[in-house]
Formats: structure tokens, C-alpha cells, sequence
């Protein structure tokens, strides 16, 4: 896949992360005990032999800047390809949306030597198969393939997300937002394949007619114009669009399938290197069916949740269906359930915390949670 160019396309959604998102983006947030969104999308694209990676970054691009640097763990930091990182520009022509950040890149674009694109947005979470899309993408000649997963959803947890509606042959005929009515449907996971000539024209199309401020709205507007078909991915996908969701996909991983599959369906995961110290147990711990990373000290009991660098759980501590995130501490006695503690957080001794399985407690970056 050397004549392909990966584009990260951060699009929007923070306001539905709440405190989680306040000074870092969607793709930014801690996944697994150690890693962030954006590395799973940024492997996978590697482990397929994409050597050119751009990142539109969005507002909030400290973390971003500090985490992903040169693109060494990807093996991105090269001379005349690799990483690149656009910032935002504030209103680019006057106009919102990812169209006008795009064609503020056209330069880049044409100086890229890569004819294809593959556009992704970080937020959806799978080991696609990239060389089995790319070689139908290129066989069918197809000016655009969308990617899609036919999801179950009885429960109706995947409202508003994008539907690719499709004909008896599996022909592409649009793309609708999925409203709750069926038990299964085909849902866009953001993924798709585009000739870079093909980009070009549309960008600078909806930029001269005013049609679309974002490129899923353009390729639209110009579906019958070019070939687009589309690509079944029939693996595991975490969909994360809010605070739920994210949450439901980081407990996912104590599912060893899922984990399997995530971390090794395409090839390893890579992130940032951060040397930390073997996890300390004392004789005090009690840990079951949880996912712990390296530098933590844990004498309580831990229990189906996610641990990331660095956490101390006290004695006596309970922690249950939770995600505790790098530097955060339970202290002696307190008990910890249905939550998301943020990066250095802190509950008091005796404390007793508890959210809701269908709405996580979510206790801020640094925050610290008292009797008083």
C-alpha cells in the first residue's frame, strides 16, 4: 500500500465527552491501560505499509503534539514522508467544516506522490483488514469505497449513526442516519477508499459552490458522478461517540476475544514508550477478570475494571467496574464503582462512589474528592 496516503479526519463530537474531552480531543482519549484512540487507527494504517500519515488535530493539540511527537513508535519519523500534523485554522475562508481544512492542505496533497487516500476517523476502533479493501478497491477501478459493517442492534445504541443504504446487489445508494427502526443495519465506520485526484475535485467543488461545509456531506452531493462502492468489514468495531460508549469499550476488553482481536487481529498496537516498574500486589490485594498496566500499587481489591499507569488503590479499597486512568489513586477504605477517574484524580479515604452501568460517574482530570 505504498501509493496510499492515510488521513486522519477528526470531524466532531467532543461536547457529548463532557470533562473527559475539556482539554484534550475525542481520539486522544486513554484506551486499554496504556494506550490512546489514535493509536489503534495509526497501527493499523503502518501494519499495512502506509509510510505517509497526515492528522488534522482539531483545537486541542498539546496532548496530541506530546503524544504522537515525530511518529517514532510508528516508525513515522522519516525524512521525506511520515507524520504529518495540520493544526486547525480558525474559520479557513471564512467557512467551517473539514472541506475548508482540507483545501487549506492542497499543497501537501499535491506534493504527495500517492495516488489513494485512505480517509479514517480515529473514533471507531477495529483491525480492518486494509490490504482485502485496498485490492477491491483497486480492482473495481472504484473512485470511492466506503466501509461498513452490518450491526446488530436491538436496543437501539447506535441511533444517529451514519446507515449505508444498499441495493439487492450490494450496490452503494446512499447514506442515511440509522434511527432505532431495524434490529440490524449497515453502519459507516468511517473508514473509505478515494482516488486523491477524485479528493481534490470534490474539495475544491463544494469549496467554489458553497454546497457542503464536510466531506461526507460533498461526496454525497457528488455520489452520482463517481463510482463509489463499498467494503464489508465483518470483525469487531467499538464505535465510541460518548461517554458510554467509551466506557462500554474499554470494559470490552475484559472480553479475551475482543482484546484477541483489537491487539492482534492485524498486527501489534503501538504507542508511546513509558518506562514504569513492574506492578507492586501486596498480600492485601485482591484482583479478578481486570486489565492492570505497569507502576501501579494495588492492596485493595480490584474487580472488572481497567487500571492504567501508575494507580494506587489502598487497603481496604474496593474497586468495581471502573476505569481508573494513568496517576489516579483510591486511597484506604474507599469504594470505587461504575466510574471513570481521569488522569491524577483522587478519592479521599472512606469514600463511597458509585455511577450507574448506563451512566458512568466520571470524576474530572486532577480532581480530588473529599468528605467535606
Amino acid at each position: 500500500m505504498e501509493n496510499c496516503l492515510g488521513v486522519i479526519n477528526i470531524g466532531e463530537g467532543e461536547g457529548n465527552f463532557g470533562s473527559l474531552c475539556k482539554n484534550r480531543p475525542v481520539y486522544m482519549l486513554p484506551f486499554g491501560g496504556r494506550y490512546r484512540l489514535i493509536d489503534f487507527t495509526i497501527s493499523n494504517m503502518v501494519n499495512y505499509g502506509i509510510r505517509t500519515v497526515a492528522v488534522f488535530t482539531g483545537e486541542k493539540i498539546r496532548s496530541t503534539m506530546d503524544h504522537l511527537g515525530n511518529g517514532k513508535p510508528w516508525d513515522l519519523n522519516r525524512r521525506f514522508n511520515g507524520l504529518f500534523l495540520f493544526p486547525p485554522i480558525q474559520k479557513p475562508f471564512g467557512r467551517n467544516g473539514d472541506i475548508a481544512e482540507l483545501y487549506s492542505t492542497f499543497d501537501f496533497f499535491e506534493q504527495c506522490k500517492e495516488e489513494y487516500v485512505l480517509i479514517v476517523h480515529p473514533n471507531n476502533i477495529g483491525s480492518v483488514n486494509l490490504n482485502e479493501a485496498y485490492k477491491k478497491f483497486i480492482e473495481t477501478d472504484a473512485d470511492i469505497t466506503l466501509f461498513y459493517k452490518k450491526q446488530i442492534d436491538p436496543w437501539g445504541e447506535y441511533i444517529n449513526c451514519d446507515k449505508i443504504l444498499l441495493d439487492r446487489n450490494n450496490g452503494f445508494i446512499n447514506m442515511g442516519l440509522n434511527l432505532g427502526t431495524e434490529k440490524e443495519f449497515n453502519m459507516f465506520i468511517g473508514m473509505g477508499f478515494i482516488k486523491k485526484k477524485v479528493l481534490m475535485e470534490i474539495v475544491k467543488k463544494s469549496m467554489e459552490n458553497g454546497d457542503a461545509n464536510y466531506l461526507k456531506q460533498s461526496i454525497l452531493i457528488s455520489k452520482d458522478r463517481y463510482k463509489i462502492n463499498t467494503y464489508e468489514f465483518k470483525g469487531h468495531i467499538e464505535h465510541i461517540n460518548n461517554i458510554k460508549s467509551y466506557y462500554n469499550a474499554n470494559l470490552n476488553l475484559l472480553n479475551k476475544d475482543i482484546s484477541q482481536e483489537l491487539f492482534f487481529g492485524g498486527g501489534p498496537v503501538f504507542t508511546k514508550a513509558k518506562d514504569e516498574p513492574s506492578t507492586l500486589y501486596t498480600e492485601t490485594s485482591r484482583v479478578h477478570n481486570s486489565l492492570i498496566a505497569n507502576g501501579c500499587i494495588i492492596e485493595g481489591s480490584v474487580e472488572n475494571s481497567i487500571i492504567f499507569r501508575g494507580v494506587k488503590i489502598g487497603k481496604n479499597a474496593i474497586v468495581k467496574n471502573s476505569i481508573l486512568m494513568q496517576k489516579s489513586e483510591v486511597l484506604e477504605n474507599a469504594i470505587v464503582v461504575n466510574t471513570i477517574m481521569d488522569k491524577y484524580s483522587i478519592i479521599d479515604r472512606g469514600i463511597r462512589l458509585a455511577g450507574s452501568s448506563v451512566m458512568p460517574y466520571v470524576v474530572e482530570k486532577s480532581q480530588t474528592i473529599r468528605k467535606e
